[in-house]
């Protein structure tokens, strides 16, 4: 993203009273897109909603039922607005869900969770996607507000069609430890698709590599690392926090499977630092690579021009005083010695390119 992009998402919210949504991404063109999972052990409801006045008739006190929203579309803030109201969600809170630069982070209040964090996924033709997802958790109903469609959720939507595992058999508390550990695991997916992008680039180094390009690449491997490890590093904590924080919407035979996501995201935070670690000493490894090509033309160069020395040397103290030097009588003799050396000159840089000494 450009300086000007990232100081005009910083002025969007300038000035403004707090608890004022602002949507601060860049997906302004952004469709609006809502699915609902309505579901029990014995059946489930999936219906695609055209506005959001269908959200509303799901909120319901149903102890046999638990309600799944899935909002795309954060660009539509009075959509978010709408919902917060009938939700009861507080404002500040809406206001971190259109905000795409929010650190991951959990509030608690009496009726519901606020958890927002980072979605990473890679895709063939952009790269590494960060996107923006926050999570409601209510009696009974999970909301998900999600920047733009696209996301790590179809196995989840799959189980909770066909009934596999235990995702409708338990409460919303379960269905929200369910979405959170979905995108844990893209995570790992993420990490170690990004270690096979050091290793790789770690290899051709080793083989003795040094192309411009590879510098470029190091820092694109920098800033992804950064990237992630913003989006994973406070997970942890937010996840013991969930964790430990008793909180009645939270049912403790649960517990366990977030205590499992707590192991998860600290093995995930140890793999992202040791590939850190290993993106910060690509760089040097690289110079490393260029100082040892180096010192081998210089030894090659410095060959070369020892056995001239002493040529040259000859040379100089006798010049061209001969009195036997046919040359020096042809009518060409100038024009061929030109010739000669412009010949010389491209045959040596034609010689450096091939070893790539240029």
């Amino acid at each position: 993203m450009s300086k000007k992009n990232r100081a005009r998402r910083n002025k969007q919210k300038t000035g403004l009273s707090p608890g004022t949504v602002v949507y601060t991404g860049h997906k302004s063109e952004q469709k609006l897109f809502i699915e609902a999972f309505n579901y029990s052990p014995t059946h489930v409801k999936e219906e695609e909603i055209p506005s959001v006045d269908g959200v509303f008739s799901y909120k319901s006190d149903s102890k046999d039922h638990v309600t799944w929203i899935n909002i795309n579309g954060l660009n539509h803030t009075d959509v978010i607005e709408r919902i917060g109201t009938h939700f009861n969600i507080h404002p500040l809170i809406l206001e971190d869900i259109a905000n795409t630069s929010q650190r991951p982070k959990v509030d608690e209040f009496e009726d519901y969770l606020s958890l927002n964090m980072k979605m990473l996924y890679y895709d063939v033709e952009k790269g590494l996607i960060t996107e923006q997802i926050s999570l409601i958790l209510g009696h009974n109903y999970v909301l998900s507000f999600q920047e733009a469609e696209g996301d790590v959720f179809n196995e989840l939507r799959e189980r909770i069609r066909h009934g596999k595992g235990r995702i409708r058999t338990l409460g919303s508390d379960y269905l929200f430890y369910a979405l959170i550990d979905n995108i844990v695991d893209h995570y790992f997916v993420v990490v170690e698709t990004l270690g096979d992008k050091i290793e790789d680039l770690e290899d051709d180094l080793f083989n003795g590599s040094t192309q411009e390009f590879i510098s470029t690449q190091i820092q694109d491997l920098k800033r992804e690392i950064l990237r992630i490890r913003r989006s994973i590093f406070p997970l942890r904590d937010i996840i013991n926090r969930i964790e430990k924080s008793e909180h009645r919407l939270i049912d403790s035979k649960n517990l366990p499977f977030f205590q499992d996501l707590y192991d998860h995201t600290i093995q995930v935070n140890e793999n992202t630092e040791v590939y850190r670690e290993m993106v910060w000493g690509l760089m040097d490894m690289y110079m490393t690579g260029l100082s040892n090509k180096m010192n081998e033309v210089m030894k090659v160069l410095t060959i070369i021009s020892t056995i001239f020395i002493p040529l040259t040397f000859i040379a100089g103290i006798y010049g061209m005083n001969f009195d036997n030097m046919p040359e020096l009588h042809y009518q060409y003799s100038y024009p061929i010695l030109l010739i000669i050396m412009l010949v010389m000159f491209v045959l040596m840089i034609f010689y450096f390119k091939r070893k790539k000494w240029l």
